[in-house]
C-alpha cells in the first residue's frame, strides 16, 4: 500500500478511536488521496454481504439512542451512508420528542457523516443547527459543554474542507477552550492538532511546529492511560505528516509502550502500523517490514490486518520480490473478502490493485530486459507473446478487484470512493491501450469528483483524461482536461505544501509532470485555426503562466510553505531593455519562450530526448573545470547557446535588449549562462544576465540611496571547514568602497547577526562565509563562528524586514557559498535565501571559487554598483565585474568569473 494511503487510513483510525468521545480530527488531507494508481470497466459481481444497505436499515431499532450507537458502529467501519441514514432518523426522533441537547448531538454526528459523503450543504445546515441549539442554552451542564466542543471541532473540519482555513483555525481555538471548560484534556489535544494542521495549510510551518512541540511536552506530562496512548499516536501521526520523522517515531514508541502496559491490542496494532510507516519514510525497510508483520498479527479487526499486509506487499513489489508478493496476494484477497463494504475496505481493494499493476509492469520490464541479449528479430517474436500472456492472466484479476470496489462504493453510496475506484479502473484500461473504455470511465470519475468538489480526485482524473485524449489525437480536448487539473492544483496550492512531500508524495514524480504535460500540449503547433507550425498567443501566454506556476510550486514544495504572495508582472512594466527567456525541458524536446517588451511572445524548439539533454547539460557543467579541454568546453557551450539564444538573436538585437533574464528549468539552473558561447564571444560580452524563479517574485528595483552594507564573514577554519584568508581582503575592499558594519570571525554569531539586522536599515547584506545551496533545505546553510544558519531560520532573522517594520534587504550577497554538486534543484536554495530574508535579489556562486578571484570580482562589483549612473543595474554591475575579471590573464577562464549569478530582481 502506498504511504499516502497509509496516512489516510491512520487519520480515519484516529476518528474512529475518538468518535465515542467525539474528538474529531479533520478528515480532509487533500494530498493524502493523491495517489498515482491504476484501473479498468465494471465487471458483474455478486456481493458477499448478507443484506443490502437498504435492507439493513430496516432491521435497526427505532429507539433514537440505539440509532445513535448503531450509526457510530457504521461510521467507525467506514460505512458513512448507513451512519448518516441512522443519525438522520435519530435526529428526527429527538426533534419530535423535544430533546434538544440530544437532537444537537445527532445533528453533529450527521454533519460529520455528510462531510465524508461530500454532502457539503447538508453538512453545513446540520452543524449550524446543532451549534445554534447548544449555544442558545443559557447554562450548559458538563455533558452539554462537551457536546459544544465536539460540534465546534466538526464545524472546523467542514470549514477546512471548504477552504476556509483561517475560519477553521478560529473555530478549533474555540473548541480547545470549550474542551478546557469541560476538563477534557484529550479533546484539547485533538483540537490543538487540528490547529497545527490549519497553520500548515496557511503556510505557517513554524507556528505549526511550535504548537506541536508544546503538545509533546503537555502530553508527556500526563499520567499513562489509554487515552494518553491515543493522544500520543495522534500527535505522532501529525508530526509524521509535518515531516518530523524522528520525533514522530519517539512519540509513537511511547504510545506503544503504554498500550502494551495496558495489554490493549486494539491500541497497539495501529501504533505498530504507524511506526512501520515512519520506518519506511526513513528508508528502514527491513524495520518497517517487522512492524507491519507484528501489526497484522495483533490486529483487532480485519481492516487493520489488511492494511498491514498491503504495506508488506508494497515493499515486496518495490524490491521486486515477485514470488513472495504473489504468495501474499491470495491471503490479502481472502481477508478482504471477509470485510463488509466500507470506504477503508474499498481503498484497500484499490491499493491491492495498484500493487498488482506494479507487479505486472515489473514482470514485463524484467522479461524485456532478459531479451536484450537476443537479436531483435527473435525478441520481437517472443517478447510480445510472453507479455501478452502476463496481461491476459493478471489484468482480468485486477479488473475484478476494482469492479468489486466500484460496486461496494455504489452499495454504500460513497461517491468519493466510487470516483477514486473508477479512476483506477480507467487507468488500467489506459495501460492496456483500450482508450475509449478508459476515457468513459475517467469521465465518470471526474464528473462524480466535481459533484462532491473533491479537488484532489478532480486533478487526478483530469490529468488522466488529458493523457487519454492526447493519445487519441484530441489536442484541444487534452489541453482543456489538463487545464482543469492545473486549476485544481493551483487551488490546492497551500494543501500541497501543508503535507510533508517525503511522506505524502514525490513532487517530481506526481505533480511536476502535470505542469510539463500541459506546457507541452500548449506549445504543440498546427492547431485548428492557426497557420501551420504556429502556436497562438493565448497558448504561449498560458504556457508561460504554467511554467511560472511550476517554478512557484517547486519553491512551495522546497520550503513546504506557500506564504509567498505573488502577482503577475509584465516585463514591459519592469524594464524595457530586458528580455525574459523561459527554457523548458520536455520529454522529447527543449522549448524556449521568449518575452521581449512591446512584442508578441515567440517560441522555438530543439528536438532532443530528455535524457540526451540532461547528459549534455551535465557535461557543460563539468566542462567549467579549468582542466577540461577548452575546445570541447566551447563546443558544448555553443550547443546550449544554439538551443537558447541563437534563434532569438535578430529579435534581441532589433529590440535593443541589454539584459537577459532566464527563468531556467531543471539542471539548466546550475549552468552559468554568462559562459554560453556563440562561436566568437561569450554571452556576458553582449548582455548582462540574471536568473529568476519567476517574474512574479522580484519586481522591485534597487533604490539609489546610500548603500550601507552589513558585512559578516569568517577567515578562520571553523566546524571542520577550512579557513578563508581572502575574506579579510574582500572585507577591506568593500569597506573602502561603501559604508559598512563588519562582523568578522568571533563577532559573527547568530545573535550578533540578528542584532545588527534589527538595528540598522542595511540595503545590502554581504556574507563571506562557507555555505551550501541544496535541493534539501536541511542541507542549505550558512556557517557562523559557532553555529549554522539554516535557510528556514532566515524568516526569523529578517522578520522585521519581511513584515515592513524595517526596510527590506535590497541585495543579499553570499560570496563563499556554493551549490551542491550535481543537484539540479540546488539553486532553489539560492533563490530561497532571498525569499526567506525578504531580499529582492541574491548574488551567489554556483561553485566554490578561489579567494583571490572572488575578492577581485567583489571589488569590481561594488565599484560599479556605487556609480551614480542611473541605468547601472545590479545585473550590469555584475556584468562589468565579470568582464573586468576576464581581462586578467590569471582569471580569463570561465571557472573564475562565470560562477557568480544574480538571482531575483536585476534592476
Amino acid at each position: 500500500m502506498s504511504k499516502a494511503m497509509a496516512i489516510i487510513h491512520q487519520n480515519s483510525q484516529q476518528k474512529r478511536l475518538f468518535i465515542n468521545r467525539w474528538l474529531v480530527i479533520p478528515c480532509h488531507l487533500p494530498l493524502a488521496l493523491w495517489l498515482l494508481i491504476t484501473n479498468l470497466p465494471a465487471i458483474a459481481y455478486q456481493s458477499n454481504s448478507p443484506t443490502s444497505s437498504a435492507e439493513a436499515v430496516v432491521q435497526y431499532s427505532s429507539n433514537p439512542s440505539a440509532l445513535l450507537q448503531q450509526g457510530k458502529e457504521h461510521y467507525q467501519a467506514g460505512q458513512f451512508f448507513e451512519a448518516a441514514t441512522l443519525w438522520q432518523q435519530a435526529a428526527t426522533a429527538y426533534a419530535s420528542s423535544g430533546a434538544s441537547i440530544t437532537y444537537a448531538q445527532a445533528l453533529n454526528y450527521l454533519s460529520l457523516a455528510q462531510q465524508e459523503l461530500g454532502q457539503w450543504e447538508q453538512a453545513q445546515v446540520a452543524i449550524a443547527e446543532s451549534l445554534t441549539i447548544l449555544q442558545s442554552v443559557e447554562k450548559l451542564d458538563s455533558k452539554g459543554i462537551l457536546l459544544l466542543a465536539q460540534a465546534l471541532n466538526t464545524q472546523g473540519s467542514l470549514q477546512l474542507a471548504q477552504g476556509q482555513t483561517k475560519t477553521a483555525l478560529e473555530t478549533w481555538e474555540q473548541a480547545e477552550a470549550t474542551y478546557a471548560r469541560a476538563k477534557d484534556e484529550t479533546g484539547k489535544v485533538i483540537s490543538q492538532i487540528n490547529q497545527a494542521q490549519a497553520w500548515q495549510f496557511l503556510g505557517q510551518y513554524r507556528r505549526a511546529r511550535n504548537l506541536l512541540e508544546q503538545l509533546v511536552t503537555d502530553l508527556e506530562n500526563q499520567p499513562d492511560t489509554l487515552l494518553k496512548a491515543d493522544g500520543l499516536r495522534s500527535l505522532g501521526i501529525a508530526l509524521q505528516v509535518a515531516g518530523d520523522l524522528l520525533q514522530s517515531k519517539k512519540l509513537l514508541e511511547q504510545s506503544w509502550a503504554i498500550s502494551k502496559e495496558f495489554n490493549s491490542p486494539s491500541d497497539t496494532s495501529p501504533t505498530l502500523l504507524s511506526i512501520g510507516n515512519v520506518a519506511r519514510d526513513l528508508e528502514r525497510y527491513d524495520v518497517a517490514w517487522k512492524y507491519y508483520q507484528e501489526a497484522a498479527k495483533l490486529a483487532p479487526d480485519g481492516i487493520t490486518q489488511v492494511q498491514a499486509q498491503l504495506n508488506q506487499l508494497s515493499l515486496l513489489v518495490r524490491f521486486k520480490k515477485w514470488e513472495k508478493a504473489l504468495s501474499l496476494i491470495p491471503t490479502i484477497e481472502s481477508n478482504l473478502s471477509k470485510l463488509p463494504p466500507s470506504r477503508l475496505a474499498i481503498y484497500a481493494r484499490v491499493n491491492l490493485a495498484e500493487s498488482m499493476i506494479k507487479l505486472k509492469n515489473s514482470e514485463k520490464e524484467a522479461i524485456q530486459l532478459s531479451y536484450t541479449s537476443i537479436t531483435s528479430k527473435i525478441a520481437s517474436k517472443i517478447y510480445p507473446k510472453i507479455t501478452s500472456k502476463i496481461t491476459s492472466k493478471i489484468t482480468p484479476k485486477i479488473a475484478n478487484i476494482l469492479a468489486i470496489a466500484i460496486q461496494e462504493a455504489r452499495q454504500i453510496q460513497d461517491a468519493r470512493s466510487e470516483a477514486y475506484s473508477l479512476n483506477q479502473l480507467a487507468k488500467l484500461y489506459q495501460q492496456n491501450q483500450q482508450w475509449e473504455d478508459a476515457k468513459n470511465l475517467t469521465e465518470q470519475a471526474l464528473q462524480i469528483a466535481q459533484t462532491i468538489n473533491a479537488g484532489d480526485i478532480i486533478a487526478l482524473a483530469a490529468t488522466q483524461l488529458g493523457q487519454i485524449l492526447k493519445q487519441q489525437g484530441d489536442i484541444p480536448g487534452a489541453i482543456a482536461a489538463y487545464e482543469t487539473a492545473y486549476n485544481n492544483l493551483q487551488s490546492l496550492r497551500s494543501d500541497l505544501v501543508a503535507i510533508n512531500p517525503d511522506v505524502q508524495f514525490k513532487f517530481q514524480e506526481s505533480i511536476e509532470p502535470i505542469y510539463r504535460d500541459l506546457v507541452s500540449l500548449l506549445l504543440t503547433p498546427s492547431q485548428a485555426g492557426i497557420k501551420k507550425g504556429a502556436v497562438s498567443q493565448s497558448n504561449l501566454k498560458k504556457a508561460r503562466e504554467v511554467i511560472e506556476a511550476l517554478q512557484l510550486a517547486e519553491l512551495d514544495n522546497y520550503f513546504r510553505d506557500a506564504c509567498v504572495d505573488t502577482e503577475p508582472i509584465v516585463i514591459d512594466e519592469i524594464d524595457v531593455e530586458a528580455a525574459v527567456i523561459y527554457p523548458i525541458i520536455l520529454s522529447d524536446r527543449i522549448e524556449v519562450i521568449l518575452s521581449v517588451p512591446n512584442q508578441p511572445l515567440t517560441h522555438y524548439t530543439s528536438l532532443l530526448p530528455e535524457d540526451k539533454v540532461k547528459a549534455i547539460l551535465r557535461q557543460v557543467y563539468s566542462s567549467m573545470s579549468p582542466g577540461y579541454p577548452s575546445n570541447e568546453r566551447l563546443r558544448l557551450s555553443e550547443q546550449i547557446y544554439d538551443w537558447l539564444i541563437r534563434p532569438a538573436e535578430a529579435e534581441l538585437a532589433n529590440s535593443n535588449i541589454k539584459t537577459l533574464v532566464f527563468v531556467p528549468d531543471g539542471f539548466l539552473r546550475n549552468l552559468p549562462m554568462a559562459a554560453l558561447y556563440d562561436g566568437k564571444q561569450y554571452l556576458v560580452e553582449n548582455y548582462s544576465i540574471a536568473i529568476s524563479p519567476g517574474l512574479q517574485l522580484f519586481p522591485q528595483r534597487l533604490q539609489r540611496v546610500e548603500l550601507n552594507v552589513l558585512v559578516a564573514g569568517l577567515t578562520e577554519a571553523r566546524q571542520g571547514y577550512t579557513g578563508l584568508p581572502g575574506v579579510a581582503l574582500e572585507v577591506q575592499e568593500i569597506t573602502d568602497k561603501v559604508t559598512t558594519d563588519v562582523l568578522l570571525n568571533q563577532e559573527f554569531t547568530r545573535t550578533t547577526f540578528q542584532t545588527a539586522i534589527d538595528s540598522t536599515p542595511f540595503p545590502i547584506v554581504h556574507l563571506a562565509t562557507h555555505g551550501q545551496f541544496s535541493s534539501n533545505p536541511k542541507e542549505t546553510f550558512l556557517l557562523t563562528w559557532n553555529d549554522r544558519i539554516g535557510i528556514k531560520d532566515f524568516d526569523l532573522l529578517f522578520q522585521k524586514r519581511r513584515l515592513g517594520i524595517l526596510e527590506p534587504i535590497e541585495l543579499l550577497v553570499m560570496s563563499a557559498c556554493q551549490t551542491a554538486a550535481g543537484d539540479n534543484r540546488a539553486t532553489l536554495g539560492l533563490a530561497g535565501f532571498a525569499l526567506r530574508s525578504g531580499a529582492h535579489s541574491t548574488l551567489g556562486s554556483l561553485w566554490s571559487v578561489s579567494d583571490e578571484s572572488t575578492t577581485y570580482l567583489m571589488k569590481e562589483f561594488y565599484q560599479s554598483l556605487i556609480q551614480t549612473k542611473p541605468s547601472m543595474t545590479k545585473a550590469e554591475a555584475l556584468q562589468q565585474a565579470q568582464l573586468k575579471l576576464r581581462q586578467d590573464p590569471l582569471y580569463e577562464h570561465p571557472y573564475f568569473w562565470a560562477s557568480f549569478v544574480l538571482v531575483g530582481n536585476w534592476l
